[in-house]
């Protein structure tokens, strides 16, 4: 049980959509998918709510978020830095 290494957690980049709660933000990630059928670019979006313990986020924000332990019903990732304040 001793030495025993912490799996890397995935981490993902996405934009600040809100930050109406209290030490919660949304962040959506987009992710550009080919159409199986169709062969077109589609959008896809997903959004994650993210702990955000010091209110730090504001709405535009680009973000490093990771993978942790469920802190909520639907909070499993917390805020890892600031990339880029919104303007």
């Amino acid at each position: 049980m001793e030495n025993q290494v912490r799996n890397s957690r995935k981490q993902r980049i996405g934009v600040v959509v809100s930050n109406l709660m209290d030490k919660t933000c949304v962040v959506a990630i987009v992710n550009n998918v080919r159409h199986p059928l169709y062969k077109k670019i589609v959008k896809k979006t997903v959004k994650f709510f993210v702990d955000d313990p010091k209110n730090e986020c504001s709405i535009g924000d680009k973000v490093v978020i990771a993978e942790t332990r469920p802190l909520s019903k639907n909070k499993h990732f917390r805020l890892v830095k600031i990339i880029e304040k919104a303007k």
